[in-house]
């Protein structure tokens, strides 16, 4: 990826309010660590989050690399049905979140999301459940360092290597400080400064494309773009609309049992904060993931043959005078930023509460939740290292949890059809088929072995398969027990 060629002085203005906004989130979140007296004020803030906090921090934390640069990037290349995945996914998943999952998985008054394994399938099934989860984050901020990184080698020329560090150490820095606190105040000024700059830049993109009219600048760019490049669906062949809607699942589906989003809903200070917080981020999520998409087909518009990698940042730099643009930059880097700490922050918690403190109870609560965050970030930091895109590593990490853990959440919240042994079956046939084909490269269900026809992406079968798996072991004869309870005497939680 070339650098943009900006002068010494918009470099250096560029980069002094980057360092101002960086020591303003370190601010913050000093400000956060006062909230700060246990292990659940740090996972959970409390659980006091109102409405207003609640739904920024949802949708701060989906508006990052994703929506921002990678699926900008992915609709620049193949055009508007390349969205599928995010923003269109993710968004769907924020609504059903919060129609299906957020009311009676808040009520139960969890810390992580494998709390539920624990109580609903036993410790074996909470175990397995937290060796899928944390390393399917890994991808997720890895995805984020490498846009981040791409930022920077962009306007500073910073090299790649180099930048994922320092987006590692920024990031691993402030949500160390303040946990789920510092992580949501700085989600709200992160997402006031996204929603202008993306606003501006969509504006002025229109604007100069129409020659001073958004309305001729937006049939400029309609007229200009084949039909094909319009269709929010891909139907020019079946294996492509299989591909299609393997994506939209994913991502409407493979988050739902995601940490990052339970860890919002279980801080909500409500069931009703919970659920809305919810609906509104989903809907703000799919109104305001419309803009990256629309620039996306701006610049496949305008240069169809150049756009390869960051679009975004190259279209502000083109349109935006240098005021804006350093407004703009900034808010870029806010959405990864709202992103990176959040992911960093909830595979850490599920492996000091589900994994290090179940073996080592008398472990210091906050220390171990404090080591876990060190530990998730150099595990990302290696991935991100390993080179692939940031809309391939995002991809990824959605479909592990889908493939692993969806079925037997949602089995498990609304029936006790099925034990432990039916929830392991799921997670491991699940999860395993997804590693198998993700291991020996293929990226259909069985490629070699199928006809074309029937040559659909692995991840949507791995799930059924992990579906059937359930059903099969759940549907056998067995000598009658007791139900492993919901609800549980003791948790970890505050202790410090």
């Amino acid at each position: 990826m070339e650098g943009v060629a900006i002068s010494g002085e918009l470099r250096w203005a560029l980069g002094t309010t980057i360092v101002l906004y960086v020591v303003a989130i370190y601010w913050l979140s000093i400000l956060a660590r006062r909230q700060i007296r246990g292990a659940e004020d740090y996972v959970v803030a409390g659980r006091r989050l109102p409405l207003s906090l609640c739904w920024a921090t949802l949708l701060a934390t989906w508006f990052g690399a994703g929506t921002m640069l990678a699926a900008a990037d992915e609709v620049a290349r193949g055009g508007l049905h390349r969205g599928a995945l995010d923003p269109f996914g993710a968004g769907v998943c924020l609504l059903l979140a919060g129609a299906f999952f957020a009311r009676p998985l808040w009520r139960m008054k969890l810390l992580t999301i494998c709390d539920f394994f624990r109580r609903r399938y036993g410790r074996a099934v909470e175990f397995i459940s937290a060796c899928i989860m944390v390393p399917s984050y890994f991808g997720w901020v890895a995805a984020q360092l490498v846009a981040l990184a791409g930022m920077l080698h962009l306007f500073f020329g910073i090299p790649m290597g180099w930048g994922i560090l320092v987006a590692a150490m920024i990031g691993t820095g402030y949500t160390l400080l303040g946990g789920m606190w510092s992580v949501t105040l700085t989600d709200a000024l992160q997402m006031a400064l996204v929603g202008g700059g993306l606003l501006v830049l969509c504006a002025q993109a229109l604007w100069q494309m129409g020659g001073g009219d958004l309305w001729a600048g937006w049939n400029r760019l309609v007229y200009s773009l084949p039909p094909e490049d319009l269709m929010p669906i891909d139907v020019r062949t079946l294996t492509a609309f299989y591909a299609w809607l393997s994506a939209f699942l994913i991502g409407a589906l493979g988050n739902i049992p995601g940490q990052d989003l339970m860890q919002r809903i279980f801080s909500a200070r409500s069931e009703r904060v919970a659920r809305w917080s919810c609906y509104i981020a989903g809907g703000l999520y799919l109104t305001l993931g419309l803009a990256p998409v629309l620039l996306g087909l701006v610049a496949k518009s305008l240069f169809p043959d150049d756009f390869k990698r960051a679009v975004l940042p190259a279209l502000a730099h083109l349109f935006l005078n240098p005021v804006w643009l350093i407004i703009f930059i900034v808010a870029l880097l806010s959405a990864v930023l709202s992103t990176i700490d959040s992911a960093i922050l909830a595979p850490a918690v599920v492996l000091a509460q589900n994994v290090v403190l179940q073996i080592f109870p008398q472990a210091p609560r906050l220390a171990t939740n404090y080591f876990a965050v060190l530990v998730v970030a150099v595990a990302s930091v290696g991935m991100a290292f390993a080179g692939e895109s940031a809309y391939q590593l995002l991809e990824d990490a959605y479909a592990l949890t889908l493939v692993g853990l969806f079925v037997p959440l949602s089995i498990g919240l609304y029936s006790q059809w099925g034990g432990a042994a039916a929830a392991l079956t799921a997670m491991i046939v699940g999860s395993g088929l997804w590693g198998f084909h993700y291991a020996i490269g293929w990226e259909y269900f069985f490629e070699p072995l199928l006809p074309e026809v029937l040559h659909i992406p692995f991840e949507i079968p791995a799930t059924v398969c992990g579906l059937i798996g359930y059903a099969l072991v759940a549907s056998l004869p067995r000598r009658r027990t007791s139900q492993v309870p919901l609800r549980e005497p003791e948790m970890v939680c505050s202790e410090v």
